[in-house]
């Protein structure tokens, strides 16, 4: 995998170079497509550097113990290093390797996070809030920005559906992990025997889809226009300025009314749908693929049941790596650390042992 860095410091050079090429400054798209590939390749090449080095060391004790072989104490002190040194190289050699697997297109991408409560009634209704506060608190914490795109509110606080547009750096590559059914137990408020219940939520983790990566025709789209409600067929609108779009020939809908303005919403519901139309195509192709495919989290589907969230124990249990954890509240506060970590070394242990 290592035979094409010899020449990086020479890459690393040219992409210096167009950093302060006047013509790539002005285009701002391309300028910080070249910074990504810039801080991607600064980073390899102090690993690799570092790497040498060591294996430089390593040789260098070698020879000292052939060298002084009438002198034990030396050549055992040599041998020592030579352990340690062993060690660190075979962690550079890890750390490398995963910066020179195939990237994921989509890593750099915003994403559309929607948010559906499943089984459970009211209680899965709450849940769904519940997770979108979480997903909220983690993306305040990465200093990403976070827009309600549509929502369905039930009048306790809790949501049928909710998605968001998430915006930052490289959102989708944190967060892709977490489409599937997150199960939750726990004794909801209106429960007065402290019966635990089950109840589900569904999340999906859709790329957003910009004009360039997809094309829509204007007569492959219906809008029509209505008047928006909220929780329980309140009006909160007195103009028809909540939107619907239907893809004819998919018969995707996607609806969109918390604007006051039919053109917001109209803007917003293109947006989600076209989301959604470049995710079914790469559904399909990954279903015409996940027969070849291994180095994954999970299957990819997003009816499986990836996590379990129980209440009266404070556990955390994804089932996809076999990981607990005993820290259900500070998850839910937004910390995610501690679980999107271990799922992306995961992932990149699979894709390793792929390569092998």
């Amino acid at each position: 995998m290592f035979e094409n860095l010899s020449e990086i410091d020479e890459k690393l050079a040219t992409l210096e170079a167009q950093l302060s090429d006047p013509g790539i400054i002005s285009d701002q798209k391309r300028y910080q497509e070249i910074a990504r590939q810039h801080a991607h390749v600064a980073k390899l090449t102090e690993l690799y550097t570092r790497y040498r080095r060591v294996q430089q060391e390593i040789a260098d004790n070698r020879e000292l113990i052939r060298a002084e072989a009438d002198d034990p104490e030396l050549a055992e002190l040599a041998r020592a290093e030579n352990e340690e040194l062993a060690a660190l190289e075979a962690e550079l050699e890890e750390k490398i390797k995963i910066l020179l697997l195939p990237k994921d297109p989509n890593d750099e991408k915003n994403i559309l996070l929607e948010i559906r409560a499943g089984t459970g009634g009211d209680e899965a209704a709450l849940f769904a809030a519940d997770l979108f506060k979480m997903y909220s608190r983690y993306a305040e914490s990465r200093g990403w920005k976070v827009e309600v795109m549509s929502s369905s509110p039930i009048g306790i606080g809790g949501f049928k559906e909710i998605i968001a547009l998430i915006s930052g750096n490289q959102v989708y590559s944190q967060l892709k992990f977490e489409s599937g059914v997150h199960r939750v137990q726990r004794v909801p408020d209106t429960e007065t025997q402290g019966r635990i219940h089950t109840s589900a939520v569904t999340v999906a983790i859709i790329p957003e889809a910009e004009e360039v990566d997809l094309h829509i025709e204007p007569h492959e789209l219906k809008f029509d226009v209505y008047r928006s409600s909220g929780p329980g067929g309140q009006s909160v609108n007195t103009t028809d300025s909540a939107v619907r779009v239907t893809h004819l020939p998919t018969g995707l809908v996607v609806t969109c009314q918390d604007e006051k303005s039919q053109h917001k919403n109209k803007a917003k519901a293109l947006q989600v749908l076209r989301a959604r139309l470049l995710d079914k195509m790469e559904q399909e192709r990954h279903e015409r693929m996940s027969a070849d495919r291994k180095s994954q989290v999970g299957s990819g589907d997003r009816s499986e049941r990836i996590r379990t969230y129980n209440f009266p124990q404070g556990r955390i249990t994804d089932h996809r790596i076999n990981l607990t954890l005993y820290r259900l509240e500070a998850v839910l506060s937004g910390d995610l650390d501690d679980i999107i970590g271990p799922l992306i070394s995961h992932n990149h242990a699979e894709m390793l042992k792929e390569l092998q």
